[in-house]
């Protein structure tokens, strides 16, 4: 075990440098890692997790091999361990729950896991016999880095107690016995037998894996979970086709759970995986749509989990949060303002760096992209929005001062009849920053500063000369 863990850290320092990271994959490694996190020991599964964390962050085109080899099933199976009492696409089911259907849907599983695999690694045979052809160095590097994954990593048959086997096998036999007599009554007999006799092994070895983590110690768990999350922050990070498979899965739900309840670690690495999918959401409205409806239970839990994070203001998951709440701007109703207050309230004497994010997500609301653009605005408004603006603007940090006039210059074009503007002489702020050549040296930003200068004057005049 202890050379396993080696070999995958190894492998995982090794992944830090991208021209590596493909030689490695090539190699292999995504077919080794998938068999360990389906059947190694938890502490070796810890290690391989963070080391498909590296490998995924610092090349992304190993993303997709990852998910060909089922590694986002298996990490997303970890994580809902212990976590959600049900887990319905990805969890592997236990002793104490092994119906006749579960049974079947897990051999089921695990043969459509077997053919990918054996697919992938006819592919990755072409290609190695493709680029030998070109390279007759290929195959000698690409033997030696696959024959030191799986010579030092590949997970050995689990040997335990006689009597432990025999406690697992009458469940299996008792399983297969009622598929055969369902097979019988459809005239079938020939081909359950094959089936029984393919998928006999498969449950024993799940079965078997959960026993195992069961009486893994509570720290050992916790760092599982974590380097799980870790591993899809990093392997969801801008695919879209991956984060459609996360959130159809109950993941999201493990997320929130994770962050509500798990250790700090897990719920940092839970956070930034969910604001990696919602940037992904944020991109692309199909995602959008299918995962972060505002009806959807495991949505509402999230973003719950979200808001109270960014009311308290004093987590390492602030930043996290605020980036998510911004990237799903576009998936909130109009009633929807319950966020517009606490990001309103850390543009109020905070650290440069949240008083930034905070003005980011709140132009995401405002800007020209959201459709409830005009409704976001008031509410930023009604929430005291400008009072804290115009000081960002005059004397706020460069890295708070672009989002806050930008925010402004929302405010100024969206709603240029309100009286907050008026009164807090939002136009010759405006005025001013179009004479500041920090500001105007962004073509954009001058456009926006002269659109909003433009409609605040129009509306003030027509104010002073009585007209409504």
């Amino acid at each position: 075990m202890e050379g396993q863990e080696s070999a995958a850290r190894a492998i995982g320092l090794l992944g830090r440098d991208p021209d590596s990271v493909e030689q490695i994959v090539n190699a292999g490694v995504c077919q080794v890692f998938a068999k360990i996190l389906k059947e190694g020991h938890m502490k070796v599964q810890v290690v391989v997790a963070w080391a498909v964390s590296e490998l995924a962050a610092h090349h992304r085109k190993c993303q997709d091999h990852f998910a060909q080899s089922n590694v986002i099933q298996l990490l997303v199976s970890h994580l809902a361990f212990e976590t959600i009492q049900e887990h319905s696409k990805y969890a592997i089911p236990t002793k104490q729950a092994m119906s006749i259907h579960s049974v079947v849907m897990a051999n089921n599983q695990k043969n459509d896991m077997g053919v990918t695999d054996a697919n992938y690694r006819n592919s990755e045979q072409d290609d190695e016999y493709k680029s030998n052809i070109q390279r007759p160095m290929g195959m000698s590097t690409n033997s030696q880095m696959h024959n030191l994954v799986t010579n030092t990593m590949a997970v050995k048959p689990a040997t335990g107690p006689s009597n432990e086997q025999g406690e697992g096998q009458p469940q299996a036999n008792n399983c297969e016995a009622s598929q055969q007599n369902t097979r019988t009554n459809q005239n079938h007999k020939k081909k359950g037998r094959h089936h029984r006799h393919h998928h006999r092994p498969h449950t024993a070895i799940s079965g078997d894996s959960i026993k195992g983590r069961e009486f893994e110690d509570p720290a050992t768990k916790a760092e599982m979970k974590s380097m799980a999350a870790r591993a899809l922050r990093y392997l969801c990070a801008g695919n879209f086709t991956i984060c459609r498979s996360i959130t159809e899965s109950r993941a999201l739900l493990c997320f929130s759970v994770l962050i509500d309840k798990g250790p700090e670690e897990v719920q940092y690495n839970s956070a930034m995986a969910l604001m990696e999918i919602t940037a992904v959401a944020e991109q692309d409205e199909t995602l959008r749509r299918l995962a972060f409806k505002p009806t959807a239970p495991a949505c509402k839990a999230v973003v719950d989990q979200f808001l109270t994070i960014v009311r308290k203001a004093e987590s390492e998951l602030l930043i996290p949060s605020i980036r998510s709440i911004g990237n799903l701007a576009r998936t909130f109703r109009a009633s929807e303002t319950r966020f517009i207050g606490p990001l309103v309230k850390l543009l109020d004497d905070r650290e440069p760096e949240i008083t930034s994010e905070a003005a980011v997500a709140l132009n995401k609301f405002a800007g020209p992209n959201n459709f409830l653009n005009v409704n976001h605005c008031k509410s930023i408004i009604s929430e005291g929005g400008i009072k804290h603006l115009i000081p960002l603007v005059y004397f706020g940090e460069q890295m708070v001062q672009f989002p806050s006039f930008i925010l402004l210059c929302y405010l100024a074009m969206h709603v240029p009849d309100s009286e907050e503007l008026a009164k807090e002489d939002v136009l010759i702020v405006l005025e001013w920053a179009t004479k500041q050549a920090t500001l105007m040296q962004d073509k954009e930003l001058e456009t926006l500063a002269y659109e909003g200068k433009k409609r605040l004057e129009l509306y003030q005049s027509r104010a002073s000369k009585g007209y409504h």
